[in-house]
């Protein structure tokens, strides 16, 4: 038996400081960004503190939003239709079926 390549697998995302892929850094910075504003308004009455807590768990959320992929669990039934998509391509998904309001109403025809 001789020796095979393997190519490595090049489609994978970029990553930014080992943790971050670019969608994962952008929706942290739209994450603080969205906290900055309420660490500007916590600071206008006083508590600089709970709005640095307030800035940190929305970067945490977007992180989350960008980076997370939904595992393949055998015994939970909504995980094996979404299984390994990422959780923003979920969220994307979801608000497009809500803002459609159309609503339809089949009736069975009498023949």
């Amino acid at each position: 038996m001789g020796t095979y390549y393997i190519p490595r697998n090049l489609r994978g995302e970029t990553r930014i400081l080992y943790i971050f892929t670019v969608k994962s850094l952008i929706t942290t910075a739209g994450g603080v960004v969205l906290g900055l504003i309420f660490l500007l308004i916590f600071s206008a009455i006083g508590m600089k503190m709970v709005g640095i807590i307030i800035t940190a768990i929305f970067a945490l959320i977007g992180f989350g939003v960008g980076a997370i992929k939904i595992p393949t669990l055998g015994g939970i039934p909504i995980t094996q239709k979404i299984g390994g998509e990422p959780l923003s391509e979920i969220i994307i998904r979801w608000i497009k079926f809500n803002k459609n309001k159309k609503m339809y109403v089949y009736t069975k025809e009498e023949k």
